[in-house]
């Protein structure tokens, strides 16, 4: 069986409170997009477990999110057989798009329906929070507001599709936790999810993403993209996540923009 693990974008990303429990109270737009991995699983006749990846570069194979969702399942599910796991990487790493965290949720719900388990979906999310605080939003996969660590999710009135989207990711690969100890978390001051469903064009005087002040020091590269995509018409940009990656949302297919950016850096455009 074959699933297509899809990235997401933050639309905002503010930092509102550390907890005594070492993570971050956050609140933000996730926004899921058809930029996509591959992930397929079939029984391992040689009867062990094999991951293999191809694609983009992946570190530490062993300790894969698709591995380790694989056996928090298992664990609980031991006749699950041993499997062979293929992974095709399209979404980079370290990029801000989600992509290890979709691999692990479409890992517990391809399981899940391949082998019959009826787990639910309360159980899927509380699997996908134990790996990550990104991973719950891909059980549902379906525009929301995410408050908590990401876990505490409700549908927000966003619709993309009439839009085109342009992600351009650097090859710069963003330490999480040095970017969260580069911040003060504070109140959002707003409510997010009534600016993001009002129209696109409002964004910009609202919706900040609280990493882009230190990523952007440390990196100005990076911040000349965002500053690039609004100077060829994006109605609204942002660095996605902790970063690097930067999307640009614009009204007319910017397939033929010429745009600045190096060659070396990876761009994907789609109409959503």
């Amino acid at each position: 069986m074959v699933v297509f693990p899809n990235a997401k974008i933050n639309i905002g990303l503010f930092i509102t409170n550390k907890r005594d429990d070492g993570f971050h109270d956050l609140e933000t737009v996730f926004y899921p997009i058809p930029f996509c991995d591959a992930l397929e699983v079939m029984p391992n006749k040689k009867n062990e477990f094999n991951f293999t990846c191809s694609g983009l570069p992946v570190e530490n194979t062993s300790e894969n999110l698709c591995i380790k969702a694989y056996k928090l399942i298992r664990n609980d599910y031991p006749f699950i057989p041993e499997l062979q796991m293929w992974l095709h990487k399209a979404i980079p790493t370290g990029a801000g798009l989600g992509g290890g965290s979709a691999d692990a949720s479409f890992t517990l719900k391809l399981l899940n329906e391949e082998f019959q388990l009826n787990i639910s979906e309360e159980k899927l999310l509380q699997y996908a929070l134990s790996l990550g605080s990104d991973c719950p939003f891909f059980i549902q996969n379906k525009a929301c507001i995410a408050k908590g660590r990401g876990e505490i999710m409700e549908p927000v009135n966003v619709d993309l599709r009439n839009y085109y989207i342009i992600v351009v990711h650097p090859g710069i690969h963003i330490n999480t936790g040095w970017a969260f100890k580069q911040l003060q978390p504070k109140p959002v001051g707003f409510s997010l999810k009534k600016i993001a469903e009002e129209k696109i064009e409002t964004w910009r005087d609202f919706v900040r993403n609280d990493f882009e002040k230190p990523v952007f020091e440390l990196y100005p590269e990076i911040k000349k993209i965002k500053e690039e995509l609004y100077k060829k018409g994006a109605l609204f940009a942002s660095m996605t996540g902790s970063g690097s990656s930067v999307y640009g949302l614009f009204s007319e297919d910017p397939a033929n923009i010429e745009f600045e950016f190096k060659a070396k850096y990876l761009r994907f455009i789609s109409v959503l």
